[in-house]
């Protein structure tokens, strides 16, 4: 199972830091507006008077507002794996499947609750929604299991990939019925989730 590469949607790279910070607040503006305004009524003319930079910046960054939107969730991506990552350094239950399992769900809920833009865009490439493909679940696991390997003091084979892709997949479809059912996510839903993932990784990682 080859792990899947990361897609880019920049035209080009900030070198500078100015740059670097100018890049930023478009992300910025438009994660706001998604949730404002939705993606259907999202424009660049939008996101560059929100983040107070010129339009011309925007397309220097991103050729469309799908590119612009896929850049956000390539974002979100990135801190959702430096959140995760941070939660396990801290954990005092090292080498505990449970504790990494807590950690991976519990920060996507929290980014899903509290992140501009994160309900409609996640990790994505997705945009419009509805539209929801496979490869950013395949890249979450292929992520996950090089952050979760060396925690669980497990070899990253393609056992183990295969075994976060079914987890990261079920848990991707019951927290968006979750969402769906409440606004902060229903915490039924998300009880007999966790459940599930505990019985099915438990029979794989014990």
């Amino acid at each position: 199972m080859k792990p899947v590469p990361q897609a880019t949607s920049l035209r080009r790279a900030p070198v500078q830091r100015r740059s670097a910070e100018r890049l930023t607040r478009i992300l910025d503006a438009c994660a706001d507006l998604l949730d404002e305004v939705g993606y259907d009524a999202l424009s660049t003319r939008a996101v560059a008077l929100r983040a107070g930079v010129p339009i011309g910046s925007v397309y220097r960054f991103f050729g469309n507002k799908r590119a612009m939107a896929d850049a956000l969730a390539e974002r979100n991506f990135e801190r959702y794996t430096d959140r995760v990552t941070h939660r396990l350094e801290q954990s005092d239950g090292e080498g505990d499947w449970r504790a990494a399992m807590d950690a991976v769900l519990d920060e996507y809920l929290d980014m899903k609750r509290t992140a501009p833009g994160f309900s409609l865009v996640d990790f994505g490439n997705q945009i419009p929604v509805g539209a929801r493909y496979s490869e950013p679940n395949h890249r979450v696991a292929d992520r996950l299991t090089e952050l979760l390997s060396e925690y669980l003091g497990r070899t990253p084979d393609d056992d183990l990939r295969r075994t976060f892709l079914i987890a990261v997949e079920t848990a991707d479809t019951l927290v968006h019925l979750a969402f769906r059912m409440s606004p902060e996510g229903d915490e039924d839903i998300i009880a007999e989730t966790r459940a599930l993932l505990r019985a099915y990784l438990g029979r794989v990682l014990d």
